[in-house]
């Protein structure tokens, strides 16, 4: 049964249309958790689009769930990390003019680095997942980097038609078993909306999803604890026949 993750860099992105202080995606995240919400994610961004610094540090001090931290894999984010000591880092690519993240880390591309910086957030007991799409070589060089988790890009599968869905899923179904053998725990996301996100939750092994948009844009309509709510009980009752595009019921 997976968990979920409730990403909130939305709320902070309302806020910061307006440099206001409201909604405080602080605030909000527990309203999260008593939707259900089994751990709290944020992207602390080089150019702070949405969530601050001040986001993370109260996040940390107060949440009674965990606090996954999305960073990019810079000095600057790894003092921050060293510092608050989330519940998990998670490192994904970042570029400057994307409205969101793209694609999965090439691992397999800058693997030295990469290693280097998973050894020290792993030896200051903070457990790390890698951002990757879901390729074999990303996963093998994953495991050599001495990660303990991989989150699985889903924008593939979440932007595909009716007729690619399938194709994409079992790709998913697939990187999730070699993941699995090569030693590594898995979670997954991106792009992951009502309709699409039963079958990915239903995939074996599947530990959490990290989801935000989806659930942010329902709670315009539904209010926030409902949305979580009726995304926990999907992640986590799944139907396991795909019904690719089928209406939330």
């Amino acid at each position: 049964m997976a968990s979920l993750g409730v990403n909130i860099d939305h709320i902070a992105g309302v806020r910061q249309a307006r440099r206001a202080a409201e909604p405080d995606p602080v605030n909000l995240a527990f309203l999260a958790e008593l939707g259900g919400a089994d751990g709290i994610t944020v992207h602390l961004r080089e150019d702070r689009r949405h969530i601050q610094l001040r986001d993370v540090e109260l996040l940390r001090a107060t949440l009674r769930s965990r606090l996954n931290l999305e960073m990019a894999a810079t000095a600057e984010m790894e003092a921050i990390a060293l510092r608050l000591r989330p519940a998990m880092v998670t490192l994904v690519p970042e570029k400057r003019q994307e409205i969101t993240t793209e694609g999965g880390l090439d691992i397999a591309g800058q693997e030295q680095q990469l290693t280097a910086l998973v050894g020290r957030l792993n030896a200051a007991g903070i457990p790390v997942s890698l951002f990757v799409d879901p390729e074999a070589d990303q996963l093998r060089a994953s495991q050599r980097s001495g990660a303990r988790w991989v989150e699985l890009h889903t924008g593939a599968y979440a932007e595909a038609d009716w007729a690619g869905q399938p194709k994409e899923l079992a790709r998913l179904i697939e990187a999730s078993a070699r993941a699995r053998q090569l030693g590594l725990r898995v979670n997954a996301g991106h792009g992951l909306t009502y309709q699409n996100v039963e079958p990915v939750a239903a995939i074996e092994g599947m530990e959490e999803l990290n989801i935000g948009h989806t659930i942010v844009a329902r709670a315009l309509a539904v209010g926030l604890e409902a949305a979580v709510r009726q995304m926990r009980a999907l992640v986590q009752n799944p139907r396991r026949e795909p019904l690719f595009n089928a209406a939330f019921p």
